[in-house]
C-alpha cells in the first residue's frame, strides 16, 4: 500500500461533498473526453450533468449511493451505484455503476479499484445484482480497468448528447 493510499478512506458521501464531487466531475469529464477542444454542445452538456444540485439530488435518492475517496485535502474520486437501472443489453443485472471517477493525479495509485471494491461489497451488502456498466468505447484505459477487476463485455449501447449518440461497450461484472 502507497502512503497516499493509506492517507485515504472510502466513505459515504454527504451533503458537504457536493459541489466537490460536480468540481471533480467537471475534471473528469472534461479532461477524458474533450481533447480536441470544447464546443457547446458539450459544454452545455457537462455543465448543466455536473452540478451541486445534481448530487444532492442523488443522496436524497434510496436508489442511489455515492461513496468517496477522502485524502487529507478532500475528495479524490468517487463511485456511484444506482439499483433499479435496466441493463441495455441483457435484464440480468438492475444495478448500475452509473459513475467511477478519479482525479487524473491519483489515477494509478489504487483509489478506483478501492472505491471499485468498495462499490462492490456495498452492492452485496444491499443485496443488489452484481452490477453493470457502460463505459465510452473509445476511453480503452476505463474498459482495460474493469476487464482486470472481474468484469466482461456484454453488448454495446449508445451515450446520447441531445441528437448525438456515441457508442458504449456495456461490460458486467461475473459473480465469483
Amino acid at each position: 500500500m502507497t502512503a497516499q493510499a493509506a492517507q485515504t478512506a472510502i466513505r459515504p458521501a454527504n451533503a458537504d461533498d457536493c459541489s466537490s464531487l460536480a468540481a471533480l466531475s467537471l475534471e473528469v469529464w472534461c479532461g477524458t473526453y474533450l481533447q480536441n477542444g470544447i464546443n457547446s454542445h458539450f459544454a452545455d452538456y457537462v455543465l448543466s450533468q455536473y452540478t451541486p444540485a445534481h448530487f444532492a439530488a442523488a443522496l436524497q435518492n434510496p436508489a442511489e449511493r455515492l461513496l468517496v475517496s477522502q485524502n487529507l485535502d478532500g475528495i479524490d474520486g468517487y463511485i456511484r451505484l444506482a439499483h433499479g437501472q435496466p441493463n441495455p443489453v441483457d435484464s440480468q443485472s438492475r444495478t448500475e455503476i452509473m459513475t467511477l471517477y478519479v482525479q487524473p493525479r491519483h489515477q494509478g495509485n489504487g483509489t478506483g479499484l478501492r472505491l471499485l471494491q468498495a462499490g462492490l461489497q456495498l452492492c452485496r451488502d444491499n443485496n443488489w445484482d452484481a452490477p453493470w456498466l457502460a463505459s465510452n468505447s473509445d476511453n480503452t484505459s476505463a474498459i482495460s480497468f474493469y476487464l482486470r477487476n472481474g468484469f466482461e463485455h456484454a453488448g454495446l449501447t449508445h451515450f446520447r448528447i441531445g441528437d448525438s449518440h456515441y457508442p458504449n461497450d456495456v461490460l458486467r461484472f461475473r459473480n465469483p
